[in-house]
């Protein structure tokens, strides 16, 4: 078959004798014209295969193909850390939390940093998110290298690209359940941001508690309405610190669910710290992190 056609998608195969052909042009019976034939063939069937299984996921899911997916998950970093350190300054004394830390996320990737406490697994956390600056080194977010931006830059890209669950909630006590919510949206200036937040109130189990404050809501229900939150501008990374580090086991396990289950729906990156380690196994991959340096990367 010459031509593959699946929608508005076509791929030429490269082994097929013509003139435009990938990895062929002129005399088709020059030998090396013959062995990057053989090679088209191979690179072909990998492309092909990969291409079949978006497209499946996307049919199932509903959601149009984009080609761009395609190269995002499987030849592109989504963050890429290179020689990060953190040092403060504590009287004549230099403190130093990360040193010299090396590794890259790829897209869809699901990761956990663990250690003991004081190692710097939240300080890590913060800098790859943009909420802090490095002393050294480079952070490079979906293609944006961090260090280069002021505050402000940084935070038009966490508000663009990027989700963040922290461990004490972090929610605005003066507002609603639904306000906090609505918060990334009206940011984002959508004209639809209280019943997006509705939405994702409901999603997290929360529709009949949408009026209710901070203080009002248990520390389950907080922790939820941070994930609606951090949902909310359908982040490609998303970074959790401890998500379920104060809460009991059935709410612990709501929480995972919700987590996994935006990685899986919406293929969006997830980064964790936890000190738990059956959380931790449930990630394709777990960075060991002591003393500000990675002790080991384990991949699934």
């Amino acid at each position: 078959m010459d031509l593959l056609q699946k929608g508005s998608v076509q791929i030429r195969n490269p082994s097929a004798n013509h003139k435009n052909s990938f990895f062929c042009v002129g005399r088709s019976n020059m030998p090396v014209c013959r062995e990057y034939s053989k090679l088209s063939n191979v690179f072909y069937f990998i492309y092909l295969t990969i291409l079949c299984q978006i497209l499946i996921v996307n049919q199932v899911q509903s959601r149009p193909f984009d080609l761009s997916t395609l190269t995002q998950r499987f030849f592109m970093s989504i963050l890429s850390i290179k020689n990060l350190s953190k040092t403060y300054q504590s009287g004549s004394r230099k403190l130093t939390v990360l040193d010299e830390v090396n590794f890259d996320i790829q897209a869809g990737e699901t990761l956990a940093i663990v250690g003991p406490s004081g190692s710097g697994k939240t300080t890590l956390l913060g800098l790859c998110a943009g909420l802090d600056s490095g002393s050294t080194g480079s952070v490079v977010l979906n293609g944006q290298a961090l260090e280069k931006m002021n505050e402000d830059q940084r935070a038009a890209v966490r508000n663009k690209d990027v989700g963040f669950i922290f461990q004490n909630f972090q929610l605005l006590p003066t507002l609603t359940a639904l306000e906090n919510v609505m918060v990334p949206l009206e940011l984002k200036k959508r004209k639809d941001a209280r019943q997006k937040a509705q939405e994702l109130l409901v999603k997290v189990g929360l529709g009949d508690r949408s009026t209710h404050y901070p203080t009002q809501l248990s520390g389950g229900e907080q922790q939820r309405v941070s994930i609606a939150r951090a949902f909310a501008n359908e982040p490609k990374i998303l970074f959790a610190d401890e998500p379920t580090g104060n809460l009991d086991t059935e709410t612990g396990e709501m929480i995972e669910k919700l987590i996994f289950d935006l990685n899986k729906e919406q293929g969006t990156t997830l980064v964790l710290v936890t000190h738990d380690l059956e959380l931790a196994a449930k990630t394709q991959r777990i960075i060991h992190i002591k003393g500000g340096k990675i002790q080991e990367d384990v991949h699934a």
